[in-house]
């Protein structure tokens, strides 16, 4: 017998949902099923929508098959441990995007909407309803295993989600603390249990430190300030970032005795900045915090403890501190940069004004600044500038960059002759701010008469 002819868009994969579905489709639908725990089906993403496919090649979208896994299993003697292994092996093999929502609506229905008397959000701040426990809801009525798969999905909000997904962590465990505190206060004492032992722990004579996937969270307590101290914490983090499975968006809460921070004016003076300001102070030690900062940096990620106003991609601190040690780490400056949200990150702007403070306009911090100036909406100057620029040296740095500017865009950016123009124009506004419109006209103006002609050279 023939499969019918595919009904989902595009003739790209089979619906299952629908009540006449043809009962061989639901065959294979069931036999995909088994094959995404088999390790055997396939998927497709060279199209749109992702597909999964049996050994014999049949589609199902990923979040179908998931709503038939979960529709079969039963609510009272929940099987954790089943489910978990089929998400995860489907996790692992179409991306948590393409299951995210299935997993949210399931804890939304079979836990919020079953226990809990469900109110309405009385502000337009308010992401999630305010839920209290059903007054008639009695304690056998609630499942442990379908408690712990409701923890299960709430973790992975926060592991394998974008940042703004541990709201729906916090949620979601605010739900299961008010029916069982216990499962709640085990994940922050030891997060998800899948961390080894001396990652979640670590003590040493130097200090002690704890990390925790299920609330990305990093513990740290230096018991000293020497070099010693320093190497062994960053070999932890770095250990603690090899864990493939372990949040891309995290907090740092470090504690140590030597009250130091990087000497950029209005960076938040939290404990990551403390760290990275002690750290640097050992050459020997810059190697390890650029393996870090490597290992920290992922666009659209955040440290989580920061207040909105600041915040900043992980690894920041540590970039910031080696960018200040001088030209050698200008290439991980400027790869951080091209990395930044240029839509919600600004904390770049006070290392940069810090940047050319320190060492003035040259080649290599030019270059710097013109990655700088691309990585978020107006880079505004610092009031110095201007007269840090109004010298022959910096003029003829800058108009060397301006000759060879091809060398510090990327390659897909250089193509664009438009493109260009707007990154010399925002490098200009970086220096000179609304003066270097309209050809730099005030800029000229004011120069003086022995340095008018290369102020002339640099906005022609």
């Amino acid at each position: 017998m023939s499969l019918p002819k595919r009904d989902g868009v595009h003739g790209r994969y089979y619906l299952i949902h629908k009540p006449d579905t043809d009962p061989e489709v639901l065959e294979h639908a069931d036999q995909c099923i088994q094959d995404v725990l088999d390790g055997t089906a396939k998927e497709n993403h060279s199209g749109y929508p992702v597909v999964v496919r049996t050994q014999s090649g049949t589609p199902f979208l990923p979040s179908h098959l998931l709503e038939r896994y979960l529709s079969k299993l039963p609510l009272q003697g929940f099987p954790y441990e089943e489910a978990v292994i089929f998400c995860d092996a489907l996790r692992r093999l179409v991306g948590w995007e393409e299951i995210r929502y299935t997993l949210e609506k399931y804890i939304e229905q079979q836990v919020q909407e079953r226990f809990f008397l469900v109110g309405e959000r009385d502000d337009g701040f308010t992401v999630f309803p305010p839920c209290t426990v059903w007054p008639e809801l009695r304690p056998e009525d609630v499942d442990e295993g379908l408690l712990r798969f409701a923890c299960y999905v709430a973790v992975c909000c926060t592991m394998y989600g974008q940042s703004f997904e541990s709201l729906k962590t916090e949620h979601i465990l605010g739900l299961v603390s008010q029916l069982r505190p216990d499962m709640v206060k085990e994940l922050k004492t030891n997060g998800s249990g899948k961390l080894p032992k001396d990652i979640q722990q670590r003590k040493t004579e130097h200090f002690t430190a704890s990390a925790n996937d299920a609330f990305a969270t990093i513990r740290i307590t230096a018991r000293d300030s020497t070099e010693e101290c320093y190497a062994e914490i960053l070999d932890y983090l770095c250990a603690v970032l090899e864990q493939p499975e372990f949040p891309r968006s995290y907090s740092i809460e470090f504690r140590g005795k030597e009250k130091l921070y990087l000497p950029i004016p209005g960076l938040p003076k939290k404990g990551v900045n403390q760290l990275f300001a002690c750290a640097v102070q050992h050459p020997n030690l810059h190697p390890a915090m650029e393996r870090y900062a490597r290992l920290a940096m992922r666009e659209f990620e955040w440290y989580n403890n920061l207040p909105d106003e600041a915040c900043a991609m992980p690894g920041t601190f540590a970039v910031f501190a080696l960018g200040l040690e001088g030209e050698q780490w200008a290439p991980l400056v400027t790869e951080y940069l091209d990395l930044c949200d240029d839509e919600h990150s600004s904390l770049q702007e006070k290392f940069l004004h810090a940047l050319i403070r320190k060492f003035g306009f040259q080649p290599w911090t030019l270059g710097v600044l013109v990655r700088g100036a691309l990585s978020m909406q107006w880079l505004e100057p610092a009031r110095e500038f201007r007269s840090l620029i109004a010298n022959a040296e910096s003029l003829d740095a800058l108009q060397t960059v301006k000759h060879r500017f091809s060398a510090y865009l990327l390659p897909e950016e250089n193509e664009d002759p438009k493109f260009r123009a707007i990154a010399w124009q925002s490098l200009l506004w970086a220096i000179w701010g609304p003066s270097s419109e309209n050809g730099g006209s005030k800029v000229i103006k004011s120069a003086p008469k022995e340095l008018k002609e290369k102020y002339q050279q640099v906005f022609s």
